[in-house]
């Protein structure tokens, strides 16, 4: 059973419309059958994803550092509560248990997850499916920045080819499904220069 690892919120002071995506998302990934990797917390889309996912039958699988743990936001209804010593251990944690990512809005620990990941893709450090779910036009100001990226030499065509850009929890999960069918291999091997398109 595959697992999607899912960035999200923690914070509790966003609109519910979030809220409302994050138990979309855990309801689709139940409904594929498929199982979740999350922060391992219990507030906030990181809790209504998993909350959602368990209700539909999902696996969930929560990752946590210590600390967390101490000001006790975990997840404790998860199916698998993995206590990191610190947040580097629970990310690679979750990439290590995870065969795919999805971004939802976040803050700038999700930012953090996804450049992480994202990065790792288009340095051919793993070939799982990266998808971003943005139906309000949240990543807008991002994805404007990576354009201006790529027009001034810094980003390669590949490396936006690396993430499938969605809105709706449905579309994600197609994503999810295409990529790991069908991996994306456009990513330089190691040692490997590529040279800038023209």
């Amino acid at each position: 059973m595959p697992a999607v690892c899912v960035f999200c919120a923690s914070s509790e002071d966003i609109d519910d419309r979030y809220r409302v995506l994050a138990r979309e998302v855990g309801a689709e990934i139940a409904r594929r059958g498929h199982g979740l990797v999350s922060g391992g917390g219990r507030v906030s889309c990181m809790g209504e994803v998993a909350r959602a996912a368990r209700a539909g039958g999902a696996q969930t699988v929560g990752v946590i550092p210590a600390a967390l743990v101490d000001m006790e936001v975990a997840d404790e209804d998860a199916d698998a509560l993995v206590v990191t010593p610190d947040m580097r251990t629970r990310k690679h944690e979750m990439e290590r248990r995870a065969d795919a990512f999805l971004a939802l809005p976040g803050g700038l620990g999700t930012l953090e997850e996804l450049f992480e990941i994202w990065v790792g893709h288009t340095l051919g450090l793993h070939d799982k499916p990266v998808v971003v779910l943005d139906p309000f036009g949240f990543y807008a100001p991002l994805r404007e920045q990576v354009a201006v990226l790529r027009r001034e030499g810094f980003l390669r065509d590949h490396a936006l080819r690396s993430v499938a850009w969605v809105t709706t929890a449905a579309e994600a999960l197609d994503a999810v499904e295409t990529g790991l069918a069908a991996p994306v291999h456009d990513v330089p091997a190691p040692g490997e220069v590529l040279e800038s398109e023209p």
